[in-house]
């Protein structure tokens, strides 16, 4: 099991590596006030709460299977709190960009939510 974490958390380095990458550089071309959230900040938040939910769904398999879908609901629902105790501070302060730190949130929080799916529908069409 710990050989497939490490491959995933591989997966997944080089993954948001190169994400962040892409997204600093359109944000540096086409932005240049002042951000609430830095962008790194986003990237990791969003690269834990993957990594959470993957390794919890991958040490749960060991023990029931049959309840995978309950636990990935579960997670998906405890990920969505998260997201808004997350991002409760942006809501809260009234910052002068409020519709780019969104954007910028919710890209990268879908294609990491696409990364997790892919990740997930490889390792249970392998179990």
């Amino acid at each position: 099991m710990l050989k497939e974490i490490g491959v995933f958390l591989l997966k997944l380095t080089g993954f948001s590596v190169l994400l962040l990458a892409v997204h600093y550089y359109v944000l540096l071309q086409f932005f240049s006030g002042e951000l609430y959230f830095p962008i790194w900040a986003i990237y990791c938040f969003n690269a834990v709460l993957v990594i959470g939910v993957y390794v919890v769904l991958r040490a749960y398999s060991k023990k029931q299977f049959g309840n995978m879908f309950k636990l990935f609901l579960i997670t998906t629902l405890v990920k969505m709190v998260l997201v808004i105790l997350f991002l409760l501070p942006l809501f809260l302060k009234k910052s002068q960009y409020t519709q780019v730190e969104v954007f910028n949130f919710f890209i990268a929080y879908f294609l990491f939510l696409i990364f997790e799916t892919i990740a997930l529908k490889t390792f249970l069409q392998k179990t």
